[in-house]
């Protein structure tokens, strides 16, 4: 008999590194449940179409806290081996300082970045058994002892927010046996990275998901990057 394959749910997997993910996931066996934020066809439904059914797509805005509510009433009894959160947006003009950037592009890079992903995990977390990982998608910039240069102060704000955020989660559950992870995936040549990022997808996902893959077992939570190395606060 064939063991039965593990399951991972992958917010935000619609293009990009949460794409490449989910496809990676697939290529191990792995059966993965991905969102999107909308119907319009995305990689995400094109890699679903080819996975013999082993990739369902769920739909989640979650800078709304209703759609939330409603993806989790929609897994009601649902048990995920990994729940991964997968968010990340810059303001419109990454190189403005703090003193620069508008109120309104401060507050919606904040939400989207360190807000929304810690509603989702205080939501979904249950759906996660005490043997599973739950992860969250950071960033080396979010890294407040590597931050020797500056640059890209709202990005980097917003992700050492998230990181704070993990970590007081994670005091909360301190007695708990779950694996928890903040992932810094390099920076990759996404719609996000730019051209001019030193890593490709495939010199980064694969890593980055054995590394979550290997975490399993290990409670509390760790700040590491897709080599598996662990990331200073």
């Amino acid at each position: 008999m064939h063991p039965t394959p593990k399951t991972v749910l992958i917010i935000g997997a619609s293009r990009g590194l949460g794409c490449a993910m989910a496809e990676e996931y697939l290529r191990q066996g792995w059966r993965v449940v991905g969102t999107a934020r909308g119907q319009t066809p995305t990689p995400l439904h094109a890699l679903a179409a080819q996975s013999g059914g082993r990739l369902q797509i769920e739909t989640v805005d979650i800078n709304l806290p209703d759609e939330i509510a409603a993806l989790r009433a929609r897994l009601e009894g649902r048990s995920f081996d990994l729940l991964f959160v997968n968010a990340g947006i810059t303001n419109a003009h990454p190189e403005d300082t703090v003193g620069q950037v508008s109120t309104e592009e401060f507050v919606r890079v904040m939400v989207t970045n360190a807000l929304s992903p810690l509603r989702v995990v205080e939501a979904l977390q249950d759906l996660v058994p005490p043997t599973g990982v739950l992860g969250v998608m950071s960033s080396g910039q979010g890294s407040v002892a590597n931050n020797t240069k500056g640059m890209r102060e709202v990005y980097r704000g917003s992700k050492a927010a998230l990181n704070t955020f993990m970590r007081s989660f994670a005091a909360r559950h301190a007695d708990g046996s779950r694996a928890m992870v903040l992932m810094a995936p390099g920076w990759v040549r996404t719609d996000l990275g730019g051209d001019q990022a030193p890593l490709t997808i495939e010199d980064s996902v694969p890593s980055l998901v054995q590394v979550l893959i290997g975490v399993q077992g290990t409670p509390g939570l760790q700040y590491l990057d897709y080599l598996g190395r662990t990331v200073p606060w």
